[in-house]
């Protein structure tokens, strides 16, 4: 049996924090020669990145319609954590555990080596078993996160007290923890049955107990300890397979929504790395009271900043999702783009010198390929904990929060100068430059961490 031979399934859970990592994965094994069927639903696949035309032939998108629920319940054409508030991101899990029997089937007709899946599809473990099918569990969490809230290593229920401090067995110098506030929102959230009938904690457990490896988007040189930490947890084989960086853009030309071509001649003109790149992702749907502190913060600044800004839902117009008079007050320093804009050839601009985020483990990625300082705002899930890591590596400053998680303007701008101007910019500057040295070289994250999995898939189905 040739290499190419060896047919890996993906089936990532409906976010695209998750879709677009597993998509990476895809691209990085189809470009060593593995057959990838990559399933989702049509919306979630139309709105991917395109395709390589010289990777077609070994990755097949595979559209499965979504099972539609009631429209109170979930509405109509709404695929995605991002179509949806969040309340009734259970209902779509709803619909997307109805998503078993069409996964069945294709596994049924397509025969595939291996089952690459989420932590969501707690029902692929009787899939791979009735058919035989090797199942691996990819984690687009960080290894340092899942080292402290992964569900193989916690009994169930989880309760926040435990999670305000590194656990015993994390017993190397660590201040990866969540504060008292961040446990209670993960615990109410992993530990709740919602209306799929299965919380999140056991659809992970399932998922991870049944592989025969785990995953992480992560290198050696970055996570090293955590990795070894994780493995010896779980008792199975913890790959990492490289951050799987994309190689440097090119700029796109021409209108895109939100903002024009006016965007990249702005940043033509602005100092190297004086520029702040805020944006918080289609996922994180933050208050008004937030958005606007993030506002007067970046207007204390002084820093010239680029916003990728999409309206809230609680804005009826484009000009009431800022302070009033922000953009007057702003506008010979800083752009607000509205909706969508080409990120990664932006963050790609020398210009650009710091980003604040909410500290997403592929965000950290993307902003340290290019050497950002970074300033982490974490709000749900993992990002806590992704802060802790970054700031503990001396990559990142994490905004000052009040005991209730509250934040102000002060605190926003405080962190973005000792980020970017002030003496403690210096350390952070060097730090970030070395980290980009790794996380930006394709080479060692293709032909070193992604060729060692290529080769472990080969071993185990005995090509």
């Amino acid at each position: 049996m040739s290499m190419n031979a060896i047919h890996v399934m993906m089936f990532p859970w409906s976010a695209f924090g998750h879709l677009i990592p597993f998509f990476q994965l895809s691209i990085a094994l189809a470009k060593a020669g593995v057959r990838v069927s990559f399933i989702s639903t049509p919306k979630n696949i139309q709105r991917l990145p395109k395709l390589p035309s010289t990777l077609a032939h070994l990755v097949e998108l595979v559209q499965l319609p979504l099972p539609t629920l009631d429209k109170e319940l979930l509405p109509e054409g709404a695929e995605a954590t991002v179509d949806i508030p969040f309340e009734q991101i259970q209902y779509l899990k709803l619909a997307y555990d109805q998503l078993q029997h069409a996964v069945k089937q294709f596994v049924a007709n397509e025969s595939p080596d291996w089952i690459i899946c989420d932590f969501s599809p707690h029902w692929m473990k009787d899939i791979a078993q009735e058919f035989q099918v090797r199942l691996v569990f990819y984690s687009v969490f960080s290894a340092s996160a899942m080292a402290i809230i992964g569900p193989c290593t916690r009994k169930f229920p989880i309760y926040p007290e435990s999670l305000t401090v590194p656990p015993e067995w994390v017993t190397f110098p660590s201040s990866v923890a969540f504060r008292r506030q961040e446990a209670i929102a993960f615990c109410a959230g992993v530990n709740q049955v919602n209306a799929s009938g299965v919380c999140d904690w056991e659809r992970m457990a399932t998922v991870c107990g049944a592989s025969k490896a785990v995953l992480f988007r992560s290198c050696n040189e970055i996570e090293g300890e955590y990795l070894n930490l994780f493995q010896k947890l779980v008792g199975k084989p913890v790959i990492p397979i490289g951050l799987l960086p994309v190689e440097r853009p090119e700029r796109e030309r021409g209108i895109v929504d939100g903002c024009s071509d006016d965007i990249f001649e702005w940043l033509d003109k602005q100092g190297s790395k004086s520029v702040v790149f805020v944006g918080f992702g289609s996922e994180c749907k933050l208050s008004k009271d937030q958005v606007f502190e993030i506002a007067y913060g970046l207007e204390e600044s002084q820093l010239p900043f680029l916003w990728e800004l999409r309206k809230p839902s609680w804005a009826s117009t484009d000009q009431d999702s800022v302070p009033y008079g922000f953009h007057g007050r702003t506008s010979n320093r800083g752009i607000v783009c509205m909706g969508w804009i080409p990120q990664q050839e932006i963050l790609a601009h020398p210009s650009i010198g710091g980003s604040l985020f909410h500290s997403g483990w592929g965000s950290a990625i993307e902003a340290l390929q290019f050497g950002h300082s970074l300033v982490v705002l974490p709000f749900i899930i993992d990002q806590p904990l992704n802060a802790r890591f970054l700031v503990e590596k001396g990559l990142a400053i994490e905004v000052k929060r009040n005991e209730d998680g509250s934040f102000t303007g002060n605190d926003i701008a405080r962190s973005l100068r000792q980020a970017m101007v002030l003496e403690e910019s210096k350390k952070l500057r060097i730090n970030t430059r070395e980290a980009a040295a790794v996380v930006g070289n394709l080479k060692l994250h293709q032909d070193l961490y992604i060729a060692a999995f290529v080769q472990f898939l080969k071993d185990e189905t005995g090509n």
